[in-house]
């Protein structure tokens, strides 16, 4: 009879090649996108494109086209909790990844669990909520700040988002720096900001990692016109994932930026509304990149979100 255990032995050397050889893994909270411009597909796809596993936890869905966004139904905090210990009691989990969350409660569950696995970076994205009402915009901002702002180690948004929310009684006679958003966030407990979108001369626009002291990278683009959905998820997941896969931050920022930079020239328009970044813009076959038959896509002010209503938040 053949003894089993050389087979037994190789298929355990087998295994441990294979969990040496993972793939780094990303916890991303975030909301189902119908329209696939944002949401978990995004990270999903993002996170694969640039070397990491995504692990999504859905807190709820849109209701929304290319065009906008008109509703929220986001799942209850229970349901989150669940979804996200499973897979984190099994995974090593290198990031966390925070998108769109849709209610406090669920904020509350993903801090409790960043507490729980202190060590491991947390990612934020907080994007333009201009389509939500009023009252639940408040109490979401408030709930993040609160709660999970303390537990983050970079916050990713745009210039006029972050303005808005974290200095809105600025009264200096210049709009704040990135530093200026950085110490403000610095003084809830974020070592260090991703301000997107920040004008500069001759029709650029400036995207700055920045810490209250420093700035510790940056990246320009020419500004042209275009409207985008799904930059800043774009954009978040490849910077948490890059993190993951063991990049220093001013690396993985700079890396994460020219990969959007790239999805956004390969941008699509599949609807009647925005255009969405092409996250698998690598995998197009030699000479098959975008064509010059259709309008020309750049990233302009506010390729990193759908233009605001300046009456909100």
């Amino acid at each position: 009879m053949t003894d089993p255990k050389p087979a037994i032995t190789a298929i355990e050397q087998l295994l441990d090649d294979e969990e040496s050889a993972s793939l780094a893994c990303v916890l991303s909270f975030n909301a189902n996108d119908p329209s696939g411009a944002g949401g978990l597909g995004c990270d999903a796809v993002a996170m694969a494109s640039v070397g990491a596993h995504c692990m999504p936890v859905c807190t709820g869905t849109y209701v929304r086209d290319t065009s906008s966004i008109t509703d929220f139904y986001p799942l209850d905090d229970e349901a989150v909790h669940d979804q996200a210990r499973a897979v984190a009691e099994d995974v090593p989990v290198q990031v966390i990844k925070v998108g769109f969350v849709g209610t406090p409660e669920s904020l509350a569950v993903i801090a409790e669990l960043s507490d729980d696995y202190d060590g491991v970076p947390v990612v934020a994205y907080m994007p333009n909520l201009s389509w939500w009402e009023d009252d639940k915009i408040d109490a979401y901002l408030d709930a993040f700040r609160e709660l999970l702002l303390p537990q983050t180690s970079v916050l990713v948004g745009h210039h006029s988002t972050l303005r808005r929310w974290l200095l809105p009684d600025w009264s200096g006679e210049r709009n704040p720096g990135p530093r200026d958003i950085a110490k403000a966030a610095a003084e809830l407990g974020v070592p260090y900001t991703l301000v997107t979108g920040m004008p500069l001369p001759e029709q650029h626009i400036d995207n700055v990692l920045a810490s209250p002291e420093t700035v510790l990278a940056h990246e320009k683009f020419e500004r042209i016109e275009a409207v985008f959905a799904g930059a800043g998820d774009t954009l978040t997941a490849a910077l948490a994932a890059l993190l993951a896969t063991g990049m220093d931050l001013p690396e993985a920022t700079r890396e994460a930026l020219h990969y959007l930079d790239r999805c956004l020239d390969e941008g699509f328009r599949p609807g009647m509304g925005q255009v969405i970044p092409d996250r698998l813009f690598w995998a197009l076959p030699e000479g098959e990149e975008t064509e010059d038959d259709g309008p020309e896509v750049h990233p302009g002010a506010d390729y990193f979100e759908v233009p605001f209503n300046e009456t909100k938040h």
